[in-house]
């Protein structure tokens, strides 16, 4: 089978090189790719926003199943075109992905299927949202209700910061995306990230994690894309997965059904949890990067199954096979992220280290020039790892980024202390 996948960063490289362990791949590409993806696979030049440029490209390369990684195509209706064209596809309409699109959208489904959630309130214009800031007090969270890139949300534990984020929204720092402004209840406890598939009708737990946002150890800083990741998350145990699955996911699922946009792919639900239970933070429509490294890492070949039966509207029965293993990721970000930072700096050592089904560097914003590798983006590698614990995960990770030359580089030194 010929296999395409969409985008160029860690997640893509972490789903191509599971994927490519299954034999029913035969070929794969990747568009646009990076310069790790490029080791693993065909890298292609493609708009892979545009729908009917994505088709005729998989009607040129006879490509049997297509893989949505990032969650702009899917907004723009990427995956609506290719299933309009018969390709079998992994990821949702334009009309489900709004369950990401728009933080306004979730919380209607969530009112409307009963899921625990924040208090919420929109708003179109910064006076009114000023006006309800002072009304509520602080903390509270604010929200650009389109997609920022996953920097459109403020935890504002102050009024004055809670103020200035109304501001920098409706003055357009998010563009389109800010014109609209959700602001909620702030929620405390602790964060964990779940992970399952949807064909429509069944749905099936892939997977728990939990990741750092902050740049700093400690949790401190400013947020980011993540810093790192680890899996599986010890707060989610069994009887509150299924909890989760009763009063969330599955009222979600079968709305979106009532609705007339059944969801296709993986509902990837941020969740907050204290005294036992679980509130829904936010759903994102796609794998989360940095968490689906370590994903990839403890599932392996037999993802291309499961995305397929997902696509395929057959996920009932079917079963994950889990080892009983951890797995954790360490971020490398260039210097000066998530503010500005320099493009260009030579990567050394890669070559060196290991790649094999325990240990792997995933590329996220890399290229190459000259036949060396260089940093193209703020976060740029995954240093990941598996091991029968997760302190050993967290050792063989960190041996890894220790190993890598890059004086224009910096990562966290503390991924995975909660749980440890």
């Amino acid at each position: 089978m010929n296999i395409l996948i969409l985008g160029g960063g860690g997640r893509e490289h972490a789903l191509a090189w599971a994927i490519r362990q299954n034999p029913k791949c035969d070929r794969l590409i990747v568009a646009p790719g990076n310069a790790g993806i490029a080791e693993i696979a065909e890298c292609a030049k493609l708009d892979i926003l545009s729908g009917p440029d994505v088709v005729d490209f998989c009607g040129e390369n006879a490509i049997g199943f297509v893989v949505i990684g990032p969650e702009a195509p899917l907004a723009s209706g990427v995956a609506d075109a290719l299933r309009a064209a018969g390709v079998r596809t992994f990821g949702p309409s334009a009309a489900a992905a709004r369950l990401e699109a728009s933080k306004a959208f979730t919380k209607e489904v969530c009112d409307a299927s009963g899921a625990p959630t924040a208090g919420w309130a929109r708003f179109t214009d910064a006076a009114a949202a000023r006006a309800h800031v002072a009304e509520k007090g602080a903390p509270i969270v604010i929200k650009a209700d389109g997609l920022a890139a996953g920097k459109g949300v403020t935890v504002a534990m102050t009024e004055p910061e809670a103020l200035d984020a109304i501001d920098l929204m409706f003055g357009g720092e998010f563009g389109a995306a800010g014109a609209e402004v959700v602001i909620e209840e702030f929620m405390d406890g602790e964060e964990a990230s779940f992970f399952v598939l949807c064909d429509g009708t069944d749905c099936l737990p892939v997977g728990t994690a939990q990741d750092h946002k902050r740049v700093g150890d400690g949790d401190t800083g400013p947020n980011t894309g993540g810093m790192g990741a680890y899996s599986p998350a010890p707060v989610l145990s069994p009887a509150l997965q299924e909890q989760v699955m009763e009063q969330i996911i599955r009222p979600t699922v079968a709305e979106m059904a009532r609705r007339g946009t059944p969801f296709q792919g993986v509902l990837y639900a941020g969740l907050m949890i204290k005294d036992g239970r679980a509130r829904l933070v936010e759903y994102n429509v796609r794998f989360g990067d940095p968490e689906c490294q370590v994903l990839m890492m403890r599932l392996g070949g037999q993802i291309l199954d499961l995305l397929l039966a997902c696509a395929e509207g057959r996920l009932a029965g079917y079963n994950v096979e889990w080892a009983a293993d951890h797995a954790l990721t360490v971020v490398l970000a260039a210097r000066g992220y998530p503010g500005a930072y320099d493009k260009g700096s030579v990567i050394r050592g890669l070559d060196a280290l290991p790649q094999d089904s325990r240990h792997m560097v995933f590329h996220a914003g890399t290229g190459e020039r000259d036949g060396r590798i260089i940093a193209t983006g703020g976060r740029v590698l995954a240093a990941t790892a598996r091991g029968d614990s997760l302190a050993q995960a967290q050792a063989e990770a960190y041996a890894l980024a220790e190993a890598i030359d890059w004086p224009e580089g910096f990562y966290r030194r503390d991924i995975g202390w909660r749980a440890l």
